[in-house]
C-alpha cells in the first residue's frame, strides 16, 4: 500500500486490531511468567503505582465487573500480596494496601512486563511513540463519546461532531 493511498476506516480498524491482539499476547505472556492473571496483575499494578485504593477505585481503573475484582481481590489476598483495611470514613469500604511481599512481586513482574512491551514497541522511535499515543488517545476519546452519544440519543454518530483533519 502506498503511503498516498487514502486508509479507510475497515482497514485502520483491521490493522488496530492486528496489532492490539500481537500487543495483548506479549504483555499476557510476560504477565503468565510471572506468576500472574491479568486481572490480578492489573489490580496489582493500579496500587503500586497508585498507592492504597479501595475496591471500588480499582476496579474503575482496571475495568473489571464488580464480581471479578472481588475474586481477584480474594486471590491476592490468599497470597498475601494485598491487605484489605477499614475506611476511616465509610465503615463498608475498604482499602486495599500491597504487603511488602505484594510489592516484590508486582515490581519484579512490572518490570518484565515494561521491557517486554518496550523490546515489542521498540520499531518506533520516541517522537513516533508520541505521536501514536496523542493519535490513539484522539481516536478513543471521539469512539467514546460517540458510543455514549450513540447510546443515548438516536444510535447514529453524527458527521459534523467529527473532528476535522
Amino acid at each position: 500500500m502506498s503511503t498516498s493511498a487514502q486508509v479507510e476506516a475497515p482497514r485502520l480498524w483491521l490493522i488496530l486490531s492486528r496489532c492490539h491482539r500481537a500487543l495483548s499476547q506479549i504483555a499476557e505472556r510476560s504477565i503468565s511468567e510471572a506468576g500472574l492473571g491479568l486481572s490480578d496483575f492489573a489490580a496489582l499494578e493500579a496500587l503500586l503505582h497508585k498507592g492504597p485504593l479501595t475496591i471500588t477505585e480499582i476496579q474503575a481503573k482496571v475495568l473489571l465487573a464488580s464480581g471479578s475484582m472481588t475474586a481477584a481481590v480474594d486471590r491476592l489476598e490468599g497470597k498475601g500480596l494485598v491487605i484489605r483495611r477499614a475506611t476511616p470514613s465509610d465503615r463498608r469500604a475498604k482499602v486495599l494496601e500491597l504487603t511488602s511481599e505484594g510489592k516484590r512481586v508486582v515490581e519484579a513482574a512490572f518490570r518484565r512486563h515494561a521491557a517486554e512491551l518496550g523490546t515489542a514497541m521498540a520499531i518506533l522511535n520516541g517522537t513516533e511513540k508520541r505521536q501514536l499515543y496523542g493519535l490513539l488517545k484522539k481516536l478513543g476519546i471521539f469512539a467514546a463519546e460517540a458510543r455514549a452519544e450513540a447510546i443515548s440519543g438516536n444510535g447514529r454518530i453524527r458527521k459534523d461532531r467529527a473532528p476535522q483533519t
